[in-house]
């Protein structure tokens, strides 16, 4: 973004009461920062590897990339695709620009992959069943992609881990539950163990031995299932039990156990646990588990959990244990919070586990130590400064691709990698490597952050959906939530600083009953709640001169082939959200209805013209509506959408509508495509001087966005929904995160600069 007051920054801001906020708890009290704080990390590349497939990720294949290693000199990355039963590879001499290398079939499911040398060691699931089990550590030539040798593990492996020395490698057996026996319940033979290999000589003299874990967990003792193991300097491996809440340490010299212990549980509060559409981080949760799924060494005294969770449990949080034990540091509700605090809440969580912190990675760059945490479900990594082992501190956050489950450092290189193995084209959501380079460059995200709320939590929001500039103050913009949250609300944003920041939230009510007098089916049942907030649809706003709003609210279904579940209106409400006013369009227009309706409202000269977003029943083009205010009367005009360019196909639309002044206004028009399907994300604006009622507008183009949207080092959002003229002319824009469903939660708030 390119703001003209950048007096705050996501990384400078870390010493002022906002950010220090988003850390929560005690650890606001831990002394300044050791790491640079000149220095962040930024993404620079996401690779699809779906390109490995398809040059152009032409292909409806799920793949995925899960665990993520590096060659010796850090220029190849070799990753596990689960889907596809294959291993990946990619070239990242230039990181900006990383190459698929291609791909290596494998006899089974690849769980995990470390590197020795010149060899990638991948654990590989060859079971039939979950009794039957067996597995295999197939060794891979990295240079030329083929198999030099396996070793056979006894079950299933789940994660592979080499020491740092290069004399070891250990590998977990989990031999995982069937969750659909008996609910997943525990015990169910057999029981998972740690294989340890030892790396003397060549590949075909390795040998490897077994180390029972039975009897070990207070929590079912004889079905011990294993998730992820680390090997520290010492060559002591530590291996987490996640079902059984169980830590182990296992010196690999020997295969004796150091020392076990239960991960314990904690007391959370400041959460929301209700999936009910609505962020409210107010509840508690007393004794959850910990449930630790990736761990790793900070220390040869020191490792870190992400708590993921799974049978029982579920803490939201990474902690830090010493080799004793005990728990040096709890991150607590920590992450749920920050989470929420940038928009990557996953409200469709909030009744399991919340963010769900799935895997950890250290690393030293340079005299920086520095700890990355994963979170599953908030698309996001974490990165804390660890310059004392028991008391991190917050530094910045990532944006990732759906659900990150792999990390990998490579400090000699100044990168780190996180691997997003969901993938979904439908859902336009594709499976990546995640590539962000450290350095001085100022942090690029989050681009929105919140201030907190009077009772301390943040300002939850996500689903942003229409913008509108205050129309005398050019550090002021408004936005709205969509229906994906109940209690819709609108925010206000100073966009003046870098992050925007949410400073308020005002929730849209119904006082005088106005939505409750409108005819019955207008709007969807449930609309209005008992303490007068409503669930509407809002898709677009914009804020006149007199102080009040109006709202553009989407309708729901179809009127000729569906049902309708709900009609567009257009609302208006005062500075303090009180709905003074609600207009339906005329009957015979309603009766044309299409699921695709209200996206945009803009107001020129008394009267608001809303973009509908895509053609209604037999009409050839996309209508824009225009209200007289003070007439209370309807006209239209209609708007020429491009045609699908897309690969996938799909459909174009509009999604907002600004006005520029003399009668012109600017739209979205883009596709209902994202990543590597994305083309149509484009500005245009037409004249509506002297144009009679129905007639078809001329637009220009302003600007092609897609470069815009690329040059963020991430794959391309689908949904851009918002638009804002400041009143020194600078153009923001803005996207839809879906409320971090189906989406990985990334918002880019985008200065366009002045294109007019």
């Amino acid at each position: 973004m390119q703001f003209k007051k950048t007096a705050l920054s996501w990384g400078i801001a870390l010493a002022t009461p906002l950010f220090l906020a988003a850390c929560g708890g005690d650890n606001n009290k831990t002394p300044a920062s050791q790491a640079s704080a000149e220095k962040n990390f930024n993404r620079i590349a996401v690779y699809p590897v779906c390109m490995q497939t398809d040059a152009t990720c032409n292909s409806d294949d799920a793949t995925a990339a899960e665990i993520v290693a590096a060659s010796t000199d850090g220029m190849t990355l070799v990753y596990t695709d689960s889907p596809r039963a294959q291993l990946g590879f990619v070239d990242i001499t230039n990181p900006a620009a990383p190459t698929g290398l291609g791909v290596l079939p494998l006899v089974g499911e690849p769980t995990s992959v470390a590197v020795k040398g010149d060899y990638a060691l991948v654990g590989v699931n060859t079971s039939s069943d979950f009794v039957s089990v067996s597995g295999l550590l197939v060794v891979v030539d990295i240079a030329t992609r083929s198999i030099v040798h396996s070793i056979d593990v006894g079950g299933q492996p789940d994660s592979v881990a080499v020491s740092p020395d290069g004399s070891y490698a250990a590998v977990v057996i989990e031999n995982e539950r069937d969750e659909d026996l008996n609910d997943g319940a525990l015990p169910q033979m057999p029981a998972g163990k740690l294989v340890i290999v030892q790396l003397s000589g060549e590949p075909a003299d390795w040998t490897s031995n077994s180390v029972d874990l039975t009897g070990l967990a207070d929590l079912y003792p004889t079905d011990p299932e294993p998730e992820f193991v680390d090997i520290n300097a010492n060559n002591i491996a530590v291996v987490s039990m996640q079902e059984n809440n169980h830590i182990v340490l296992v010196n690999l010299a020997d295969g004796s156990i150091v020392t076990e212990f239960s991960a314990g549980s904690v007391e959370l509060s400041g959460i929301d646990t209700s999936k009910d559409g609505m962020i409210n981080q107010n509840a508690s949760l007393d004794a959850v588990l910990r449930e630790p799924d990736g761990v790793s060494w900070l220390s040869t005294d020191y490792f870190v959990t992400a708590n993921e969770g799974d049978l029982d449990g579920g803490s939201r949080s990474f902690s830090v244990f010493n080799t004793a034990g005990e728990v040096v540091y709890e991150a607590g509700n920590t992450l749920d919070q920050l989470t929420a605090r940038i928009g990557h809440y996953p409200e469709s969580r909030s009744g399991k586990k919340g963010n769900e912190p799935e895997n950890a990675e250290f690393g030293v760059f340079g005299e920086d130590k520095l700890l990355f945490v994963n979170s599953e479900r908030a698309s996001v990594v974490f990165v804390y400064d660890v310059a004392d082992f028991t008391k991190p501190v917050f530094k910045q956050v990532l944006p990732a691709g759906v659900g990150p489950e792999g990390a990998l450092a490579i400090p000699a290189r100044n990168l780190l990698i996180a691997a997003s193995e969901e993938d979904d084209r439908g859902a336009a959501i594709r499976s990546g490597l995640n590539i962000y380079q450290y350095g001085t460059a100022a942090a690029s995200y989050p681009t929105i952050v919140s201030k907190d709320r009077d009772d301390g939590s943040p300002i939850s929001w996500g689903a942003l959906s229409g913008l509108s500039a205050d129309p005398s103050d050019s550090t002021l913009v408004y936005a709205v939530d969509d229906s994906y949250y109940k209690k819709n609300r609108i925010f206000t944003l100073d966009v003046s600083l870098q992050p925007g920041v949410i400073a308020a939230e005002t929730y849209i009510v119904d006082s005088n009953d106005v939505l409750a007098s409108l005819p019955l089916g207008t709007l969807p049942g449930g609309a209005v709640n008992d303490d007068k907030t409503v669930n509407i649809d809002p898709e677009g706003i914009v804020k006149l001169a007199d102080g009040d709003f109006w709202i553009a609210s989407e309708g729901k279904g179809n009127q000729i082939d569906g049902p309708v579940a709900s009609r567009n209106v257009l609302i208006n409400t005062d500075a303090d959200g009180v709905i003074q006013k609600a207009v339906t369009l005329p009957a015979a227009v309603n009766l044309l209805q299409r699921k695709n309706g209200f996206e945009g409202v803009a107001e020129y000269e008394g009267k608001l013209y809303v973009a509908f977003q895509r053609a209604w029943q037999n009409e050839d083009a996309v209508r824009i509506g225009i209200y007289d205010i003070a007439a209370e009367s309807w006209s239209f005009l209609f708007y020429p959408l491009d045609a699908p360019e897309s690969q996938h196909g799909g459909w174009v639309g509009l999604s907002e509508i600004t006005a520029l002044g003399g009668g012109e206004f600017v739209v979205i028009e883009r596709d209902n495509q994202g990543g590597p399907d994305a083309v149509i994300k484009r500005l245009y604006k037409f004249d509506t001087t002297g144009l009679a009622e129905d007639a078809m507008v001329s637009k220009t183009l302003v600007r092609d966005v897609l470069p815009d949207m690329k040059a963020t080092g991430g794959l391309v959002t689908e949904k851009i929904e918002g638009l804002a003229l400041l009143a020194n002319g600078d153009l923001l824009m803005v996207n839809d995160n879906d409320g971090v469903d189906d989406s990985n939660g990334e918002t880019q708030l985008m200065n366009l600069g002045k294109l007019f």
